[in-house]
């Protein structure tokens, strides 16, 4: 029998299994439904917020750095979160919703579209928004030209269970008491209690509710001052607000 001569054996060397390396690679990503790695395209950048595996984040939505969204919760599209916040569980962001940093929301809170929270505003647990003022079923209202525009200026905070009903403004630094109905606009600093809601007094900027005075007042936590200037809270500048 005839001896055929098939020439030199080619030995495999460190390229050659990149090369499988890399068919590897692109056949498990098939099989697994990703898209095979494009050396041409540039690396998506690593993300910088957190979101459970059991929330939902909908497409067009922007979320600030830091950002942590918790169990079952659900951000729907055209949304906009800033940095450091926290969502708690089963929260709900609707649709075209601005949020500010460092705000932080509790357990069981719906922020309807039409609603915006300005930096470092507190929600606390199982609060309401809403943002229709007569609801009905049978004449439904949908679409934004149909929501009432509620705003939370910056580090207002608003207790477990309150309302808010919509279309007012909750005003900077106001506290809103645990289970109150707010039914109108709330002044700077106002504390407000009760259903319907009425302003019992001020508070500080730290959140500490400020004693009985009139002219001027020092909070007794944190020694920021105070004066009344007709019905507004006007603080007094000091050195460690510079």
């Amino acid at each position: 029998m005839e001896r055929i001569d098939a020439g030199p054996i080619e030995v495999a060397d460190a390229r050659n299994a990149v090369e499988v390396l890399e068919v590897l690679e692109q056949a498990t990503a098939c099989l697994l439904g990703d898209e095979p790695p494009d050396p041409g395209k540039p690396e998506k950048p690593e993300q910088d917020w957190f979101v459970h595996p059991t929330s939902v984040v909908d497409n067009d939505v922007e979320i600030g750095a830091g950002t942590k969204i918790w169990h079952y919760s659900h951000v729907q599209s055209g949304s906009r979160i800033g940095k450091q916040c926290t969502f708690g569980q089963n929260v709900n962001v609707a649709n075209h919703v601005r949020i500010g940093d460092h705000v932080k929301v509790q357990n069981n809170v719906s922020i309807y579209e039409g609603v915006e929270l300005e930096d470092y505003v507190f929600c606390g647990p199982s609060m309401v928004f809403t943002n229709i003022m007569n609801p009905r079923c049978k004449y439904p209202q949908r679409g934004s030209q149909y929501y009432l525009k509620t705003l939370v200026r910056e580090r207002a905070s608003i207790g477990a269970n309150a309302t808010i009903v919509c279309g007012h403004t909750l005003g900077r630094h106001a506290l809103i008491g645990a289970g109150a109905v707010v039914t109108k606009d709330v002044p700077d600093y106002g504390v407000m209690v009760g259903v319907p809601a009425r302003r019992t007094g001020w508070a500080c900027e730290c959140g500490q509710v400020l004693p009985k005075f009139e002219g001027t007042v020092a909070c007794p936590r944190c020694q920021r001052e105070y004066r009344l200037e007709g019905e507004a809270l006007v603080a007094i500048p000091s050195k460690q607000d510079d």
